[in-house]
């Protein structure tokens, strides 16, 4: 079954989102988390103040507005495996899939999550946004156990997951280009899906 297309006004609004997101890392590697402001990132993408303050709260928000956009389409992805799928099975597949749109190492993401590993305000409300996932997670295993399954396995499930998925990334971000980051996630997911599968 093909996806609805997004409609016009969605598909614009999520360009803009994009826009400000990519002119906020740009700058912020250029210049320095500390020395950017929200006017430079939107006079940047060519959009008004206001229009950046429709869209995100302040800098930090547009500059972790990637890790929230790639957390929600893996969080798709495992949503359309198929229902019978075991939990740990739709999860590793979903993170595959990911790999493939992603590219072997998008250099935005890489500038992101090095940028993130000076600044404890940005670590913090990546933190967030990865508990925020690890509940939806949670909910989308809880539906793939047996009837009866345990909340507390779904939760401990998603977030051994997600704890071996940033993982493979934090390795993956020392090595050198190249360095298959669908491989190191494999690998990590492999020895965590000993307890899990």
């Amino acid at each position: 079954m093909e996806p609805t297309p997004m409609p016009l006004r969605e598909r614009k609004k999520t360009a803009t989102r994009m826009a400000l997101h990519e002119a906020a890392l740009r700058l912020a590697v250029e210049h320095g988390l500390e020395r950017i402001t929200v006017e430079a990132i939107a006079d940047a993408a060519s959009v008004s103040r206001r229009t950046f303050s429709n869209y995100f709260a302040g800098k930090e928000e547009a500059l972790l507005y990637g890790d929230h956009a790639r957390m929600r389409t893996f969080l798709a992805h495992v949503r359309d495996r198929p229902a019978g799928e075991p939990p740990w099975e739709a999860l590793t597949r979903a993170a595959e899939r990911l790999y493939l749109d992603l590219g072997e190492r998008d250099p935005r993401w890489v500038a992101q999550s090095r940028l993130l590993r000076g600044h404890p305000s940005l670590l913090e409300r990546q933190a967030a946004t990865y508990a925020a996932l690890e509940r939806d997670l949670a909910t989308a295993v809880a539906a793939r156990l047996p009837a009866g399954g345990s909340p507390l396995r779904a939760r401990v499930t998603a977030a051994a997951f997600l704890s071996a998925w940033r993982a493979a990334v934090q390795v993956w971000l020392d090595q050198p280009p190249g360095t298959s980051l669908a491989e190191l996630a494999r690998d990590a997911l492999g020895i965590a899906a000993d307890r899990f599968e």
